[in-house]
């Protein structure tokens, strides 16, 4: 295990509730190839902190390399709603674009 992991965990220990510090560990398990630790982190994330908006388009593009598109896509889906919600504009950009792009819409087709 490494040690920023550790690090984080001893953190978290500090501060259980703290999104922020949940979606670093969930990125570090990633970083090590455990996609167990790193979708149950994922999942966390979006059950009990639903409106941490950075993590939906890690956990779909997660989703993709897993080979899970549709679930992907829902996560997306689910995560343009909550900024939207948010009115956190920039967030919406990204997964709009990431979504067409797992859709195969390319911004070149908008023409």
């Amino acid at each position: 295990m490494s040690n920023r992991l550790e690090e984080l965990q001893q953190f978290l220990k500090e501060s259980p509730n703290d999104p922020f510090l949940k979606y670093a560990i969930t990125t570090e398990y990633k970083k090590m190839g455990d996609t167990e630790n790193t979708l149950a982190g994922f999942q966390d994330l979006r059950v009990n902190h639903p409106d941490y908006v950075g993590a939906y388009y890690h956990f779909a593009k997660f989703m993709e390399e897993q080979g899970r598109k549709e679930e992907a896509l829902e996560i997306y889906q689910v995560g343009m709603e909550v900024a939207q919600r948010l009115r956190n504009r920039h967030a919406y950009g990204e997964l709009l674009s990431a979504y067409n792009l797992a859709m195969g819409i390319e911004e070149d087709d908008w023409d």
